[in-house]
């Protein structure tokens, strides 16, 4: 018995120490570089690493920042996946302020192994993102675009735009309601004077209320918002006066309704079956009122000049209304209407940036298109892998370009 149990004893020892859990010590990650995030506002840094040789065995990565070379660091953020790259945009960092680095794998035995520390390194801000030289060209290029055509606009005042057949209609739609001894209306929808469609509007008003002076005829502004209804007001006064009639301007024919959507949409229906106008203006921010307005204007037999920038809403003016302004063709209204040079200049010269920017799209289109064609067959010729290269990377570089504008 006793001899059985020294032999026992003799082997069982060894395989004590085999089954043993020894730490396991992994490799740290290597090349850890630290830089400043280029072109940016500050409090960022960009850190960079190379895989631990033993990645398979490793868990997780931890990276730990610390004010000084030998700390205390602490863990900023980890990653459960193989990961090379972080960028620290802690809003604590702060500009012109040494930091360091390292970045700590972490296995399953939970056994560590740091790479060297890296820095100091410093955050600080741009004065300039060169990321954006394409939006400066393209600043600079309309900028040159603007001023050249705001001199030929000065040099001829009849600079030629595109015909608009419902501004070339406001005379003629005046004229109508005159004739036939009825009022007109306009209104500007539910929108704020904030909105640029109702600012466009306003310069639509004014040419309006001049012909209507001129022709002796009763203009109805009913009004969604107060602030638009001061504007409107003082906007319909002007034009009666330098149509030499201000004796003809009545203050309560401006005024105004309700800023509930349906209820200003009923009262002004309720004007258009009482009054009757010949002429009913829709010009301005429109919803779901649209079509009822511009019905029971169709209904009433007056001719209809809407306009509007909802696109929702457009179909149902093109349906209902006479003449439509098409988005766009409601903010150039006041470069039509009046004629004036820095109008005028502005409105052609956005024309050409639009062309340009029309003209990069199809470019950029036929340049991608070509690289995609290439590719799939750039294996049979050296010279087509040369012409595909140069093509994938021309379209990359116009993407960028667009992007970026």
């Amino acid at each position: 018995m006793v001899l059985v149990y020294l032999t026992a004893l003799l082997f069982a020892q060894p395989v004590s120490d085999a089954n043993a859990a020894t730490p396991v010590v992994l490799r740290p990650v290597e090349n850890l570089r630290t830089q400043d995030t280029p072109n940016d506002a500050g409090q960022s840094i960009d850190l960079s690493w190379k895989l631990s040789p033993d990645s398979a065995r490793v868990k997780r990565y931890e990276v730990y920042r610390a004010q000084s070379a030998k700390g205390p660091f602490e863990k900023i953020v980890e990653f459960l996946v193989p990961t090379t790259a972080y960028t620290d945009a802690d809003t604590l960092l702060r500009n012109k302020k040494d930091y360091y680095y390292r970045v700590d794998v972490v296995g399953e035995l939970e056994s560590r192994a740091s790479c060297e520390i890296a820095g100091p390194v410093q955050t600080k801000p741009e004065w300039f993102n060169t990321n954006r030289i394409p939006v400066l060209v393209f600043a600079l290029v309309y900028g040159l675009l603007l001023i050249l055509y705001i001199e030929f606009a000065k040099r001829d005042r009849e600079m030629f735009v595109r015909r608009i057949a419902g501004l070339d209609a406001i005379d003629e739609a005046v004229g109508r309601s005159t004739e036939m001894g009825k009022p007109i209306l306009f209104s500007f929808g539910i929108g704020y004077l904030t909105d640029v469609a109702t600012l466009a509007a306003l310069s639509i008003l004014r040419r309006v209320a001049r012909r209507a002076a001129e022709y002796e005829t009763r203009i109805l502004v009913p009004n969604y918002d107060p602030i638009v209804m001061t504007a409107a007001q003082e906007t319909v006064k002007q034009a009666f006066s330098e149509a030499g009639r201000p004796d003809l301007y009545q203050e309560g024919d401006i005024t105004f309704l309700t800023a509930d959507q349906f209820g200003y949409a009923a009262g002004v229906n309720g004007i258009m079956l009482r009054e009757k106008p010949g002429t009913v203006f829709l010009q301005g921010v429109f919803y779901a009122e649209a079509l009822i307005l511009a019905e029971t204007a169709h209904s009433v037999g007056a001719i209809q000049i809407a306009g509007t920038n909802m696109a929702t809403q457009l179909p149902f003016f093109i349906a209902a209304c006479d003449y439509t302004l098409i988005g766009e063709e409601l903010f150039a209204a006041s470069a039509y209407l009046d004629r004036d040079p820095q109008l005028l200049g502005s409105l052609k010269s956005e024309d050409i940036a639009k062309l340009i920017t029309v003209g990069l799209i199809v470019v950029v289109s036929v340049v991608g298109t070509i690289g995609a064609v290439l590719t799939s067959i750039s294996g049979e010729s050296g010279i087509l892998r040369s012409l595909t290269e140069f093509f994938n990377s021309g379209f990359e570089r116009l993407v960028s370009f667009l992007t970026t504008s």
